[in-house]
């Protein structure tokens, strides 16, 4: 492949923060860019519809859920993914990797992949390299990760090391296979490797110093914010792209709270994804401009003229008031983990959308820092 979907559109005088497109046969991505999580080809409680209305312009899948259920050659034969849920937008999936590293007693990892037993009825399945990019080549998403295993925290050098000589051996069978194996629904899939190495400075430079070699498509981060600090997790992602090609898009994976975004923007990284937003609206949690508001409270029972963030135009806010939200709630009505979802997403992809303005303007540095202790403060 060896093609760059990637264009740097300016970066930052004041900071690394950059602003960037990323091309794709089912649309255009700008970046910095939020993904939500649609881990089994849908955002967990709403429709597509709402995903385009909250202006999303990408969402991801997991390979190993997606394997095991309905099965990757069913969603070849809807025509892809998007076409399988009616998503008219870019893709990304994920390879499963993390997935498979996590099932922990179902699962003997070996140079040559991962057997496991899925967590659904305790089939026994092998991921290799070259079968989970075929399961994404079926799949069809626009961008497809290279099959990692992912470097738990705490681990020592010797540990962290082993793992990477993992990820990278299965990156290179990956690249090969994909080169001999192109797209098979009519448009491009674009190849990201994906930096391990644990939280070892010397571990992760040698995986981009191998991953450059490869030469992927873009380069994600992963192995973060996998039970480390912040500001560990701040520091590796650092160093990490002082490192990897300014003309790759670079994606941290799994993270984070809106805070945890902005200071990843501000060194470098073009992507992220998280679950966050719709677990902790199934939570009653609701990330606002004025902090985090946990609206299930008493204290907001008698809030009918009050949305949960005053200065937010989603859906919800538009509709719907803190004590409706509430008795959604204490009265276990689905619409109310709906509604708080779509606010949520909409807060973190609206979020996104003033980062790339204050980028553009040069000002990101000095709304960041403004922005940064308020949305992490508790909201009345």
């Amino acid at each position: 492949m060896n093609q760059n979907p990637f264009e740097l559109l300016k970066t930052s005088s004041k900071s690394k923060a950059r602003l960037g497109k990323i091309t794709t046969a089912h649309g255009v991505v700008t970046t910095p860019i939020f993904m939500p999580v649609g881990t089994e080809a849908t955002v967990k409680g709403i429709t597509s519809r709402d995903i385009r209305e909250m202006e999303a312009e990408i969402i991801l899948a997991n390979t190993y859920h997606l394997y095991l259920r309905p099965g990757t050659k069913t969603i070849a034969a809807a025509g892809g993914v998007q076409k399988f849920m009616g998503w008219n937008g870019p893709m990304l999936t994920d390879s499963g990797g993390f997935q498979v590293w996590s099932l922990k007693d179902l699962r003997k990892i070996t140079a040559d992949g991962v057997e496991f037993r899925s967590h659904l009825d305790g089939s026994k399945h092998f991921f290799s390299p070259a079968s989970v990019m075929q399961a994404q080549r079926e799949i069809g998403a626009d961008i497809i990760m290279a099959f990692d295993e992912c470097t738990p925290y705490p681990s020592t050098v010797e540990e962290a090391n082993k793992s990477l000589e993992y990820t990278l051996k299965w990156t290179r069978e990956a690249k090969e296979w994909l080169d001999a194996n192109p797209p098979i629904l009519g448009y491009p899939q674009y190849f990201f490797g994906i930096v391990q190495g644990g939280m070892h400075l010397e571990l992760r430079k040698k995986s981009i110093e191998a991953l450059k070699e490869i030469c992927p498509d873009g380069y994600a981060m992963g192995g973060l914010s996998v039970g480390e600090p912040a500001e560990l997790m701040y520091q590796i992602a650092d160093f990490c792209t002082n490192l990897l090609p300014a003309d790759r898009a670079r994606y941290v994976m799994g993270v984070g709270t809106p805070w945890n975004l902005l200071e990843l923007i501000r060194r470098g990284v073009d992507m992220c994804d998280c679950i966050l937003p719709a677990k902790h609206a199934q939570d009653g949690m609701a990330y606002t401009s004025r902090g985090v508001l946990r609206f299930k409270n008493q204290r907001f029972a008698m809030e009918f003229d009050k949305p949960l963030d005053p200065e937010c135009n989603c859906y919800c806010c538009k509709n719907y008031s803190r004590g409706y939200l509430r008795h959604l709630f204490k009265t276990k009505e689905p619409l109310g983990w709906t509604l708080s979802t779509i606010h949520n997403l909409h807060f973190y992809i609206h979020l996104m959308q003033q980062a790339k303005a204050h980028i553009a303007d040069d000002t990101f540095e000095e709304w960041a820092a403004e922005q940064i202790p308020l949305l992490q403060r508790n909201a009345d």
